[in-house]
């Protein structure tokens, strides 16, 4: 019985590895040829046409040495030595270029913007500067005028007190008129 479950687990694991697909790459040497049996014959019929460094090939099966692969739509025999999992190191160097590429340019897409953004923020600093000046004369304008304004308010409603009582009494708003006229007098400004 326990034979039976290893063979059935060993069968299931290489059925399903036989259905997945996996890939594999030409590695760095050369243009390696890809045959239609896996042997060399003397025939070059059998050269079906040549693939170069970092070609990815579908993973078929291997036999004696040899890979059968399929790539686009022609499936033929490859030397298992020539074929490697690894992405190859030139076509690495040929992605890590374009990469370093596309970075430089945001690299120089960028330090055009941030020194955009940079003169920007120095005339955002320097319009705030004048603002803040501006509104600091107007302040200090404000505040030497203040002091009569204050007083102005001050007296109308003390006249306006003055007034109710009036109404009331002649007697009393004539005498708190001439008791309180000292306070409303307009005072120099300094």
């Amino acid at each position: 019985m326990r034979l039976t479950k290893s063979l059935f687990v060993s069968l299931l694991l290489t059925y399903s590895l036989a259905n997945a697909q996996s890939y594999i790459y030409v590695t760095d040497t050369v243009d390696i040829p890809m045959r239609s049996v896996n042997k060399i014959q003397s025939n070059p019929s059998n050269l079906l046409r040549m693939l170069p460094s970092g070609t990815k090939l579908q993973l078929l099966s291997t036999d004696s040495g040899w890979t059968q692969v399929k790539f686009e739509q022609t499936t033929g025999w490859m030397i298992s030595r020539y074929l490697t999992s690894a992405l190859p190191a030139k076509a690495q160097l040929e992605k890590l270029k374009q990469t370093y590429n596309a970075n430089k340019l945001l690299i120089s897409q960028q330090t055009s913007k941030s020194k955009a953004l940079e003169e920007e923020v120095d005339l955002l600093k320097e319009s705030n500067a004048k603002l803040t000046i501006e509104t600091d004369r107007k302040s200090t304008r404000l505040n030497s005028s203040h002091k009569p304004i204050s007083y102005a308010v001050f007296c109308l409603k003390k006249k306006t007190k003055i007034k109710k009582t009036n109404n009331q009494s002649t007697t009393t708003l004539s005498h708190l008129y001439n008791t309180r006229t000292h306070y409303c007098t307009p005072h120099p400004v300094s």
